[in-house]
């Protein structure tokens, strides 16, 4: 324990003056068995500081072989270890600057113990949620339809809210919004993806009834759907394929759906092209047009991110391309981009790359650090920077 005498002498040796400094003067000595493992220090911004402080949680998320990310309510972050060539010290009974008065006329010892120590934190960056994950877990028992026949539904592989939490690097509000925008169902108690043709079977009935009605497909009664269609679907069913293309609204205490052209004529574009390599474009937009309700025009701007087309080839072709099934690594991203399509105009690349733009960050500084760009045919087209991994 130093005493004050050996304190000033110490000052006299650095050359230092009473009158620059505080005049409470900290000693710190280290506690019994302090370790830098007993202790992890994690930076936060204001932002998180705040929920912190509000009482609201923070949670670390991933699996064994999975990079871990920190999720709030509607957020996630990506963790990584930043190193400090400064010792971090924990001393949780010591005052800073602003905290001390100086009401006292005299230097006086404060003797404060360190609990631990670290050379180390974890630093936030806001990042993407990492929702692949969710559509192979849900996809590992797509939703058929009701049991036929006495056979007993598949119970194997089913996620309750709580367990795709625990599963999936998510914020509880992205991953809302990931079920919602899979279509995916609470049944049971069990989120559920709806097996694609049965997806599609449902949205058939629904089609073939508005057409057989003659009803304008932005004024399509629930009830009536409910009962007309009772003898072939699950109620929940059909108000679940009214939700994921349409949207509800109230008039006169009836309940309508305005059925949305373009999610109406993507998912007939789905079906068309979900078991076909490549497709003639002049026959698919015939097929297509014919596929959808009287009165929606289906457009090519419809299956942006879910589609290809080549105006290359002759005759002109298009072909199945989801954003969803490429990876969520970037470079790995621009890599089987590339490796489908030597070069690519910014129009088609634009929907397979939109998603991977982080806050403030455009699909043109995205492009610009992974891709090379010239002139051909008057036209600028991208092309990798790096050998392509095939």
């Amino acid at each position: 324990m130093r005493t004050l005498e050996e304190v000033q002498a110490t000052l006299q040796i650095a050359k230092l003056q009473d009158e620059e400094l505080q005049k409470t003067i900290h000693c710190l000595s280290f506690g019994e068995n302090v370790s830098s493992a007993d202790y992890c220090l994690l930076e936060l911004d204001d932002t998180l500081c705040k929920l912190i402080e509000a009482g609201e949680s923070l949670v670390i998320r991933g699996d064994a072989d999975e990079h871990a990310v920190l999720c709030t309510k509607d957020r996630t972050y990506d963790l990584k270890i930043a190193d400090t060539s400064n010792m971090l010290m924990f001393v949780p009974d010591c005052r800073t600057p602003d905290q001390l008065t100086n009401s006292q006329e005299n230097s006086h010892i404060v003797h404060t113990q360190i609990w631990g120590f670290s050379n180390s934190y974890w630093e936030l960056r806001k990042q993407r949620p990492k929702l692949k994950k969710l559509k192979k877990v849900l996809m590992e028992n797509p939703y058929e339809g009701p049991a036929l026949g006495g056979k007993e539904e598949d119970t194997e592989n089913r996620y309750t809210m709580e367990d795709l939490l625990e599963s999936i690097q998510a914020s509880e509000e992205e991953l809302k919004s990931s079920l919602e925008a899979v279509h995916a169902c609470q049944i049971d108690g069990y989120w559920r993806m709806l097996d694609f043709d049965y997806e599609m079977k449902l949205l058939g009935h629904v089609t073939q009834l508005v057409d057989s009605e003659s009803w304008a497909f932005n004024r399509v009664p629930l009830q009536t759907c409910l009962e007309e269609l009772a003898s072939l679907e699950h109620e929940q069913m059909i108000e679940h394929c009214l939700n994921c293309y349409g949207k509800r609204y109230s008039e006169n205490d009836d309940v309508l759906y305005a059925l949305d052209e373009d999610r109406v004529c993507r998912g007939m574009a789905l079906m068309l092209l979900q078991n076909a390599v490549k497709f003639n474009l002049r026959e698919f937009q015939e097929v297509w047009q014919q596929s959808v309700p009287e009165g929606m025009s289906t457009r090519l701007d419809q299956l942006k991110s879910v589609a290809l087309v080549d105006r290359s080839s002759r005759p002109e072709t298009i072909n199945l391309l989801r954003v969803e099934d490429l990876s969520e690594d970037t470079l790995e991203r621009f890599n089987q981009l590339f490796t489908l399509r030597e070069k690519w105009t910014e129009d088609d690349i634009t929907p397979y790359i939109k998603d991977l733009c982080g806050e403030k960050q455009s699909t043109g500084a995205l492009l610009t650090k992974h891709a090379r760009s010239s002139m051909q045919n008057g036209i600028k087209v991208f092309n990798s920077r790096r050998p392509v991994a095939t």
